[in-house]
């Protein structure tokens, strides 16, 4: 799919996405998965990746895609997966395709609040790794993209993700003050997500869910009908 601008600067979503620029991409393998994930979430890659192990499927639609680190890892249970790949940043999108080249994945550009303008029972498994805590408003206002993975995912397919949560989880003083800052950049937008909150937006919209909290991050999957 032919990759348009980036969403407009008075857009509520551009600042989540407006750090993946060409040297940020570069560097943040780096920040992510060896600072801010173990450091101040306290959350590593491999935690991540084994959530990633457990329920990725063979046909796969992968949201908020940042380098695409965690799904060029993953371990699917085919070959040839069919791999779609969703980001409201282009250059994001161009960045984990590159990386992905050997799996010819797809790519769409979408905004994860809006709709998201694909097939519907399309995916086997829809990932939103880390994208949560970047989208503007509270869990409440953000659970409409769980509408959206319910809408293309099969009967009985899986979403999963994780999110770093403001509240109902333990944080440091140095999450603390890495988390606000964040926000105060408009970096994130999570101050209010609580971990009650996701359980009730996943329960009310899927017919089985989990969450395991691991430092101050999520993580979750669910089934659809």
């Amino acid at each position: 799919m032919t990759q348009e601008a980036i969403v407009d600067r008075n857009n509520p979503a551009y600042a989540g996405q407006a750090g993946y620029t060409s040297i940020g991409l570069k560097a943040y393998d780096l920040v992510v998965y060896k600072f801010t994930g173990p450091v101040l979430w306290r959350c590593t890659q491999k935690q991540a990746l084994e959530l990633y192990d457990e329920q990725v499927s063979a046909r796969h639609l992968d949201v908020g895609v940042a380098t695409g680190a965690l799904i060029d890892r993953a371990t699917f249970p085919v070959p040839e997966p069919d791999i779609t790949l969703m980001d409201l940043n282009p250059k994001s999108l161009a960045f984990a395709a590159g990386r992905l080249r050997r799996y010819s994945p797809k790519t769409h550009q979408a905004n994860v609040l809006e709709p998201w303008g694909l097939p519907p029972q399309r995916f086997e498994s829809v990932g939103m790794m880390n994208i949560l805590h970047c989208v503007p408003g509270t869990i409440r206002e953000k659970a409409v993209a769980f509408d959206h993975a319910r809408e293309v995912l099969i009967p009985g397919g899986t979403l999963f993700g994780s999110t770093v949560l403001g509240k109902g989880v333990k944080h440091t003083r140095l999450s603390n003050f890495g988390m606000r800052r964040l926000n105060r950049k408009g970096v994130f937008s999570n101050l209010d997500d609580s971990l009650e909150d996701l359980e009730a937006a996943l329960a009310s919209r899927f017919s089985s869910h989990q969450v395991r909290v691991q430092g101050t991050i999520a993580l979750f999957a669910a089934k659809s009908a």
